[in-house]
């Protein structure tokens, strides 16, 4: 009983003591700094080990200018652990904050002199003036600690600091030098670049990691450079400069062909068409792997249908996907491509029947909870695209039961949410969208965030919910390839709800529509009307965006184009179209910057 009881007093003190640091730690993220340091008083005096604890305490003396306290705080800490020599960085910095430079140079100094006779120091000294925002001193511990002993891997440290310091071509050639020195380097140089590079070709910062990068693929050549310029052309968008590197890469060591699909992936989802098709193009004359043929010849086949307009170009992708299945058989190695001849069939061929035959015929030679989720949700997108919503949603429900948390379910919530808005049914449409926000798939987030962001806006004012009605029927139509009719559609919306919030949606529905028509000039004056008579819409940066679109590549008036594509770098700067815009505009201004 004693033992329990003892326990039960233990886990209490826990408890209470771990309340009391996240009370302390709330206090101190509001710049409550009074009240936080009643909180951490006592948790330092009870942990003086905890260096967390000791640094929040200080600064919060710090921030409240009592620093007579915070110098006695360190001054017990030294007494406590005399072996902790970052403490000298504290105390300096504790005078610095008093503008006391003279009294504070000598604690630095004697820090930088504890690390010349034990370089193993520089670490932690060299940590605790980066806090405290004294990157000089910091590049100084390292740089000395590396000198007094090679061994020390400070590298990454000292490039970090430059990054920090603003010394943009030190950083870079720091983190270029460890993988000089090591490739394996390479992932972790990575990661730490990211931050630094934009999807902007033009953007300085790119353009000079790109010439360090050259110029060490040419003074002495490595796989690391190739992949990291595959890697930068990439986030610019630039696939077919990133394929180069990656060709390169390839017939350098010829023994894996999946960055060169990947690159053939990428340029595919971004209709990069060309790219795409040279990358599989060139998958398929290296690969002897005769499962990776087949998958690649499924996405040149996409590639095909997607550049198809005519009956006969249409007719053709049906033939070359009968030979594939004439030629590889239908079974479970070929799944994958039943289920792309599928969408084939239904989306592009009007032919959803047949469609649902393949996929039911799928279902048999499914073997995994994966292939079958993946053939249930293309059969009830079919079924949507015939109008058989409740078998649909049925299907989407049974793919999130089956594979909770997984991609695939939080695809088919997606689903049930974007087939509910079909129907009409908007609350149950935002009960799963709600869920959505946090998906791990950025894509399904956004898309979520969108279709929830529509519902509301034009549900807010309008418990009828009449014009959202027949702007879910339009987007259906269209989801249903019957452009015609959602035209149509969009038409009345215009006429019976002038004035609606929906107005907006319906113009920039419609202009997408007639684009695809090759009605342009018409969707012109539709994006005009979003511009000239609905100025505070919420869909403002995208009109303009597919205007200078429209005007650069339809309607051959590049002076026109680059006026809409200016609007959104000067009046939209938080705009997703923003980095696109810049580099649009600069083409069209004639920028020679390759």
């Amino acid at each position: 009983m004693q033992n329990k009881l003892l326990i039960f007093l233990i886990l209490f003190s826990i408890s209470i003591f771990a309340q009391n640091a996240e009370l302390a730690n709330s206090y101190f993220r509001k710049g409550e700094y009074e009240k936080a340091i009643v909180m951490y008083k006592p948790l330092y005096q009870q942990n003086p080990i905890r260096r967390d604890y000791f640094k929040s305490l200080l600064i919060c003396y710090q921030q409240i200018e009592d620093y007579e306290i915070a110098n006695e705080l360190i001054q017990h800490k030294m007494k406590l652990f005399p072996n902790q020599v970052y403490l000298n960085v504290e105390l300096g910095y504790n005078y610095q904050l008093q503008n006391k430079n003279n009294e504070a140079k000598i604690y630095y100094d004697r820090a930088i002199e504890l690390v010349r006779n034990n370089p193993n120091f520089g670490f932690n000294i060299g940590q605790t003036f980066r806090k405290n925002h004294l990157l000089d001193y910091a590049l100084q511990s390292y740089q000395i600690a590396k000198e007094k002993n090679p061994k020390l891997n400070t590298e990454i440290l000292e490039a970090q600091i430059y990054g920090e310091k603003g010394d943009l071509e030190m950083m870079f050639n720091s983190y270029l030098d460890l993988i000089e020195k090591n490739e394996k380097y390479y992932p972790s140089v990575q990661g730490y670049i990211a931050s630094f590079i934009t999807d902007d070709k033009y953007d300085k910062t790119n353009i000079l990691f790109k010439n360090f990068l050259l110029k060490r693929a040419q003074d002495n050549p490595k796989d690391a450079w190739n992949i990291l310029l595959s890697w930068l052309y990439i986030q610019q968008k630039d696939y077919g400069k990133a394929l180069i590197q990656e060709k390169s890469l390839y017939n350098r060591n010829p023994l894996n062909l999946d960055r060169i699909k990947e690159v053939g992936v990428i340029s595919l989802e971004n209709d990069e068409f060309a790219t795409s098709k040279n990358s599989f193009e060139f998958i398929i004359e290296k690969s002897t792997d005769q499962k990776l043929n087949l998958e690649i010849q499924a996405y040149l086949l996409q590639i095909e249908n997607e550049l198809a307009t005519t009956k006969k170009e249409f007719e053709k992708v049906d033939e070359k996907f009968q030979d594939l299945f004439e030629k590889n058989g239908i079974n479970n190695s070929t799944i994958d491509l039943q289920i792309a001849y599928a969408h084939f069939l239904s989306f592009s061929y009007n032919q959803p029947d047949k469609a649902i035959e393949v996929l039911n015929e799928a279902l048999v030679f499914s073997n995994t909870k994966f292939q079958k989720a993946n053939i249930q949700i293309k059969l009830a997108d079919i079924l949507v695209f015939t109008n058989q919503f409740n078998q649909a949603l049925l299907l989407y429900t049974q793919v999130q039961t089956n594979l909770k948390n997984s991609i695939q379910a939080q695809e088919a919530r997606f689903k049930v949410a974007q087939t509910s808005y079909f129907k009409g049914d908007f609350q149950w449409a935002q009960t799963q969208l709600k869920v959505l926000k946090s998906s791990t798939s950025q894509l399904i987030a956004n898309d979520a965030l969108d279709l929830n962001l529509l519902i509301t806006n034009n549900t807010a004012n309008d418990s009828i919910q009449d014009a959202l009605r027949s702007y879910a029927k339009a987007e259906l139509l269209a989801f249903q390839n019957k452009n015609n009719q959602s035209i149509d559609t969009l038409n009345a919306i215009l006429i019976n709800f002038k004035g609606h919030a929906i107005e907006d949606d319906a113009l920039y529905k419609q202009a997408e529509l007639l684009i695809q028509d090759n009605n342009f000039i018409k969707a012109e004056e539709n994006y005009l009307k979003i511009i000239n008579s609905l100025p505070e819409s919420v869909l403002m940066d995208d009109t303009y965006f597919e205007l200078a679109e429209l005007y650069a590549n339809q309607l051959n008036n590049p002076e026109k184009a680059m006026e809409m594509y200016q609007k959104i770098i000067f009046e939209y700067p938080s705009s997703i179209y923003l980095v696109d815009a810049r580099k649009k505009y600069r083409k069209l201004r004639g920028d020679d910057i390759q």
